[in-house]
């Protein structure tokens, strides 16, 4: 049987990146005061970190965390899952925003910022996509 995870991981990566562009592009921009820089920062994350988080959901989708013979999805997971996008997205966000801006202080400003926002919407994401059996055969939703 198709392994049908790899459809929602894809969608769940390409939702995601809507959201954390438009998030990337209002700080860049108000970070360093011009809307092109915020653009184009955005922009160029979106094909970043749209590699990168698809294997990041294909990571966590493999690892098996149990207690007591169950699966712990549940809040906790999402907790992890978050802390561990954060880091690889705003390392991501901290080398772009430099190269782009030609400044490592911008770079550091908006990856810093993008820390609180970030981690606020992509826990609430993680809770809708929680919801959503899209692309999960029966298989898959006691394995997720």
């Amino acid at each position: 049987m198709k392994d049908q995870s790899r459809k929602r991981h894809f969608a769940k990566a390409v939702t995601w990146r809507v959201v954390g562009t438009i998030d990337t592009i209002l700080l860049s921009w108000l970070i360093s005061g011009n809307p092109l820089t915020g653009l184009k920062i955005g922009f160029t994350e979106v094909l970043t970190k749209m590699v990168l988080y698809y294997f990041h959901e294909r990571a966590w989708f493999k690892i098996n965390l149990t207690k007591d013979g169950k699966l712990l999805e549940s809040r906790k997971r999402h907790i992890g899952k978050t802390i561990t996008w954060r880091i690889v997205g705003t390392i991501d966000t901290m080398l772009l925003a430099w190269w782009i801006s030609g400044n490592p202080l911008t770079g550091m400003k908006i990856g810093v910022a993008e820390l609180f926002t970030k981690m606020i919407f992509y826990y609430i994401h993680e809770r809708i996509w929680h919801k959503s059996r899209y692309g999960l055969t029966t298989n898959n939703v006691k394995e997720a």
